[in-house]
């Protein structure tokens, strides 16, 4: 008799045509489908880590890594700045190739792709670029962007993540709305297939720029089920998995035969942002008895502390003007209860929460739920898919809003996206605050035009001191990303990180005989 699982397992390798051993990846991500897989709109992990291996941007952070101290050449071969730091001038390679007929890219397509980054009825990222002036081409591969005022790291807005992903304009106009489900890059794989809920099929760029890639095509599967995606790498029909992010997983996986286990920087930063509009969380005591009542020595614990660090900041741990110099809230279920109670909830209060199915997201708000409870803080989850998730929590239909996110190591791309008011969601110009901060917008502001270095890094401290003492949220623990792949499949670079959440598989990967 078959089981669900069996059955399921049987039909994820029958879609995949046999080639030649040794030429086909089959990858198991944790999502229960696709989202929108034009770079410009994507926000979630598993669509942000199937794009990596189709765009490029005008330089690159070198495969393997996730510092900008890596950044490198890609479809720019070489860049000067002026002396203030205002105009940057690229100059492009004569040989970067859309996928298709769409012909080689120029200068006029990276003027395009900038500008519809920039562009806040299109773009999920628009506010990483509100500091371009201009971008013009300004010869046919050359293309200079002018900025209005400088910006803590220009190189970071322009590597293919989020915004930076330079896009065909012949694709992209032709495409219209379809280019969502179609996306057209440079990379060295090409989009072939959708087929919801089961896989994109992605296949090898024979024109790449780098050389053709060894591996002919990818199955990048959906499998929400860690149990699942697990058996289905154990049984040899996956070749890479993407890891549920706790220890257990890691020691799992690890007696695996001729598996290859990593630990990936940048950790994504779990935060509960607070929505201060809605009653309870409009009253700052509710706010710091839900603080109070996080234990954070817990959720390490729980998630793992080889994969995990504890966050006690708005920005991550090892970014970039990050400080440990900010209010704190010990755990305490007693200080928790008495702030209810000074607020007017002696039985406690309940608040509620929208929150994605993806298993390693989930794992961690309903243990947040099993400690919130010991303070007589009920937390009530909807679950839905993530999709879907993205979309209603930025409609600003959630109390509380779990967001786990790794950005580019700056601290102004965090507290810029979650913590200024320009970014409050629900307004023109949204992208992530949830909890409609808007504290440290002086600060925020100042800190992006600062040329002294000393004085940007007291900007950004004194900005995080005050979003952790409004309590507009609630850091809670730095996730690495878990992988893990054949030994057989080598990906031709040492894998310490990855920015975009997915391991770098290039036209250097591939499989040992």
């Amino acid at each position: 008799m078959k089981t669900r699982l069996g059955i399921a397992l049987a039909a994820l390798m029958a879609a995949s045509p046999a080639l030649a051993a040794g030429t086909t990846l089959n990858v198991g991500m944790g999502s229960a489908d696709a989202g929108k897989l034009d770079p410009h709109v994507a926000t979630s992990t598993p669509d942000k880590g199937l794009l990596h291996w189709m765009f490029n941007g005008l330089v690159r952070i070198k495969p393997g890594e996730a510092s900008p101290e890596f950044i490198e050449p890609d479809i720019a071969k070489s860049w000067t700045s002026s002396e203030d730091g205002l105009t940057w001038v690229f100059q492009l390679r004569d040989d970067v190739e859309c996928h298709g007929d769409y012909g080689k890219i120029d200068a006029e397509d990276v003027v395009y792709s900038l500008n519809r980054s920039a562009n806040p009825d299109v773009s999920s990222f628009s506010k990483d670029y509100t500091a371009f002036d201009s971008v013009e081409a300004t010869g046919p591969l050359e293309v200079t962007i002018k900025l209005k005022e400088k910006v803590p790291s220009l190189l970071g807005l322009l590597v293919p993540y989020h915004g930076g992903n330079i896009v065909c304009q012949d694709a992209v106009e032709a495409l219209g709305e379809e280019y969502q489900r179609t996306p057209i890059g440079t990379g060295p794989f090409m989009f072939a297939e959708y087929q919801p809920q089961q896989y994109v099929k992605l296949v090898a760029n024979p024109e790449y720029f780098r050389g053709e890639p060894k591996i002919k095509e990818i199955f990048y599967r959906y499998i929400p089920s860690d149990a699942s995606r697990d058996l289905a790498f154990q049984s040899g029909e996956i070749d890479m998995i993407y890891g549920k992010q706790e220890q257990t997983w890691v020691e799992r996986i690890k007696d695996v035969p001729g598996t290859r286990v990593v630990v990936m920087k940048p950790g994504e930063m779990s935060v509960i942002h607070l929505n201060m509009t809605m009653p309870p969380l409009d009253d700052i005591r509710v706010r710091r008895a839900v603080a109070h009542a996080v234990n954070r020595d817990a959720m390490v614990q729980f998630k793992g502390p080889d994969v995990t660090l504890a966050a006690i900041s708005p920005v991550p741990e090892g970014h970039l003007g990050y400080t440990a110099d900010v209010p704190t809230y010990e755990y305490s279920i007693e200080k928790a209860k008495e702030l209810l109670a000074e607020a007017g909830h002696p039985d406690g209060v309940t608040i509620k929460a929208i929150h994605t199915t993806l298993p390693g997201m989930l794992s961690t708000m309903e243990a947040l739920q099993a400690l919130l409870s010991e303070a007589n803080i009920n937390l009530e989850i909807e679950t839905v898919e993530h999709a879907t998730f993205h979309e209603q929590i930025r409609k600003d239909m959630s109390q509380v809003t779990h967001y786990a996110a790794a950005r580019f190591p700056v601290a102004d791309v965090y507290l810029s996206q979650f913590f200024h008011s320009d970014a409050i969601v629900g307004t023109p110009t949204a992208i992530t605050n949830f909890s409609h901060c808007a504290v440290a917008d002086a600060e925020i502001e100042a800190a992006r035009t600062e040329t002294d270095p000393k004085k940007q890094l007291e900007y950004w401290a004194e900005a995080q001191r005050k979003i952790m003492d409004e309590v507009c949220a609630v850091p809670i623990v730095q996730s690495m990303q878990l992988w893990a792949w054949k030994d057989t499949l080598d990906l031709g670079v040492e894998v310490n990180g990855s920015l975009n959440l997915s391991p770098p598989v290039t036209e250097a990967a591939s499989f040992s005989e």
